[in-house]
């Protein structure tokens, strides 16, 4: 089923880098056959019911509860038919704000709208292309399924699919926020025997603990000591198997590195920097470290997203952890207050 009228909804529009984001009344385009400028319409996790679907969509119908995605899975390219790499060359990873026919399907008072990446899901209606989209069991619980479409996906798949930890190994997580709970709890379902928690926010270690974590370390109380040296005194001074850096602050990067063991360390940056160039102590990673960076986990989105959806709904994972706080759409403004408070994880809009 199609239709042939845009609609009129809500939105959370960010007109420029720095601007406060607002509630606007947006107008979206219908689906075409296949379906960072501003101003734009954010979000990028979410879960939403199919409304109508182009004539060529053969994957989805109207009803479908679905997750928008940001990188495709064609499952014949060489990526998608590679265990290394799950960024689809055909349905490629984009940050032009437009469809992949140049198109935008959004406008605000006769203004194009720029998509964010290929989700906006922070609207009452959004436009995406069926490639980058993946069908959601109903009987999973909606209000956490959208919680797996990047933050907590992207550190679950870093340890589970790219490092794949192994049984009885030592993991450091730079980080607690949905990110780094989500390595925690991968390490957890790998059979990590020690997973340390790095935040300077003391509120993270009982949420650390709830998704698996065995130690924390909070960086204030021992100013006078770097995160690696805090590290390797809790490891008899060897360091850690695996490392996983997900705040993105760059200079945390370098000590990642010197916190994992010589010759055979890991590393993996997962969280998203500000800054294009990053500072790292060569010798770090001379003396046999890896680093290795990863967009949502590794996690191949048509193939491999299910299966996390699958153990979310089996109650394998502690996703149910995330959730702090809910607001509505119109109340967007609570939700950005309720973000900088400490004992804040998720805050799930509802719209």
């Amino acid at each position: 089923m199609s239709i042939s009228q845009a609609i009129t909804c809500k939105a959370v529009v960010c007109w420029g880098k720095g601007e406060p984001w607002k509630v606007e009344e947006i107008q979206v385009q219908p689906p075409k056959a296949t379906e960072p400028l501003f101003p734009r319409v954010l979000g990028h996790e979410g879960v939403g019911v199919v409304e109508s679907v182009g004539d060529e969509v053969k994957e989805f119908k109207e009803g479908d509860i679905v997750i928008p995605t940001y990188i495709g899975e064609c499952k014949k390219c060489e990526n998608c038919t590679s265990e290394m790499a799950n960024l689809c060359l055909k349905h490629p990873f984009t940050i032009n704000g437009l469809m992949p026919d140049g198109s935008s399907r959004m406008s605000i008072r006769g203004q194009k709208l720029y998509h964010l990446f290929t989700c906006s899901t922070m609207a009452e209606y959004t436009v995406v292309d069926a490639n980058y989209a993946v069908k959601v069991d109903p009987g999973i619980d909606l209000s956490l399924a959208g919680f797996l479409s990047c933050g907590y996906s992207s550190g679950f798949g870093a340890a589970w699919k790219e490092f794949k930890v192994e049984k009885g190994s030592s993991v450091a997580v730079f980080g607690l926020g949905a990110v780094g709970l989500g390595v925690v709890d991968g390490a957890r379902i790998q059979g990590a025997a020690t997973i340390i928690g790095i935040d300077k926010n003391p509120y993270r270690k009982d949420k650390g603990e709830a998704f698996g974590m065995t130690d924390f370390i909070n960086p204030d109380d021992e100013p006078n000591k770097s995160i690696s040296e805090l590290v390797k005194e809790m490891t008899h001074g060897r360091g850690v198997d695996y490392g996983f850096e997900c705040t993105g602050v760059t200079s945390l990067l370098s000590e990642a590195l010197e916190a994992t063991k010589l010759g055979k360390g890991k590393v993996m940056a997962i969280g998203a920097a500000m800054e294009d160039k990053v500072p790292l102590n060569f010798l770090a990673i001379a003396l046999g470290r890896n680093l290795k960076g990863t967009i949502f986990g590794g996690i191949k989105t048509k193939s491999e997203l299910p299966i996390i959806l699958d153990k979310c709904k089996n109650k394998q994972l502690q996703v149910d952890q995330l959730l702090t706080h809910q607001v509505m759409l119109e109340d967007l403004d609570e939700a950005i207050k309720l973000l900088k408070q400490p004992d804040c994880v998720k805050v799930l809009i509802k719209i």
